[in-house]
Parts: C-alpha cells; sequence; structure tokens
C-alpha cells in the first residue's frame, strides 16, 4: 500500500470549487471564540461542500491568522458571510425555508442518528460557543435540536469535532444515500 501523491488527489481550485454542486446545509457559528475552530469548520465545509458557513457575533472572520492556519485555503473555496446578530440571521434563515435546528444538549433534543432529514428543505445547523454553547436568545427561536450521543464523562466535544462529525452525517446521508 502506498499513499496517493498531490497529484493523484486531483484537488480543484478555489475558483472551481465555488462551482461545485452545493448540499443543502448551511453551518451558523453562533459566537465561536475560536479563530483556530472558525478555520477548522471551514476546512469541514469545503470537505463536504457544505453550502454556506455564517459567522455570528463575536466569531472570527477571514483573514484572522487563526482561520488561515486551520482552514488552510479553504476560506476561498467556501461560500461565507459574517453576521452581527445569530437571531436576526436565524429569522432570516427561516423565511428562505431553512429548516434551522440547534446541535446543542438540550431537553427533547434528538439523537443525531435518529434525525429525519426532509431531502427538498435546505437545513442550517448551529453550532454554539465553546463554553456557554447555542446561546438562549437562539435557542428560544429553533423548533429542534440535535445531539451526538455520548458515553464518556464529559459528555462534551470540542466544537470541531462536532462540526466534523455532524457534517459526515448530513453528507453521508445528502449525497451517498440520497435523502
Amino acid at each position: 500500500m502506498r499513499k496517493l501523491s498531490t497529484d493523484e488527489l486531483n484537488r480543484l481550485s478555489p475558483q472551481q470549487a465555488l462551482q461545485l454542486q452545493r448540499l443543502s446545509t448551511a453551518l451558523v457559528l453562533d459566537n465561536v471564540r475560536s479563530g483556530l475552530n472558525v478555520g477548522s469548520a471551514f476546512r469541514t465545509a469545503d470537505a463536504f461542500g457544505l453550502a454556506h458557513l455564517y459567522l455570528c457575533g463575536i466569531s472570527a472572520q477571514p483573514p484572522h491568522r487563526e482561520i488561515l492556519k486551520t482552514a488552510l485555503g479553504a476560506t476561498e473555496s467556501v461560500p461565507w458571510s459574517y453576521h452581527v446578530s445569530t437571531a436576526e440571521l436565524v429569522g432570516q434563515l427561516k423565511a428562505q425555508g431553512y429548516r434551522v435546528v440547534a446541535v446543542e444538549q438540550a431537553v427533547g433534543s434528538i439523537p443525531l442518528q435518529l434525525f429525519s432529514r426532509q431531502a427538498e428543505q435546505p437545513l442550517a445547523l448551529i453550532f454554539g460557543n465553546e463554553v456557554n454553547g447555542v446561546s438562549e436568545e437562539v435557542m428560544a427561536m429553533v423548533e429542534e435540536a440535535i445531539e451526538i450521543p455520548q458515553v464518556g464523562s464529559k459528555h462534551s466535544l470540542n466544537i470541531s469535532v462536532c462540526v466534523g462529525v455532524v457534517s459526515w452525517h448530513f453528507f453521508q446521508q445528502q449525497l451517498l444515500e440520497g435523502v
């Protein structure tokens, strides 16, 4: 066995990546304070062809050096925008027909593997601050929350890991299974 060379990976240019058919899943970062976590979200959104990355509140924005360190160029290949208020953005996304779902440990949250997605409806997934999670103001606006089942003592994942697990789940459902 041997690793593939860089040439064998057939990587797209950022311009080509922006032209790809994207999944109908967007990520919303609600006051994510670490630029490294924001950069990781960019890289994950690029890997899975997600529709958009919304940066809100105190979330760092490119060209922040910590974002660039972990994004490895994905800030150029993922559609993104900045919004001062996550709550206002959530209202706009709902008005545009998005199913807006918090990724949070909450009363009545649905385990990720049991969440049913409607293929025709775009999905916006809200990830919260590293310490406080999704804000109470935003939680009051969503009708659904999903969470990743866990068994360890911490019941907590770094946001970059959480974004990766959840994004893979919906990539798999939408692209590989046609949901």
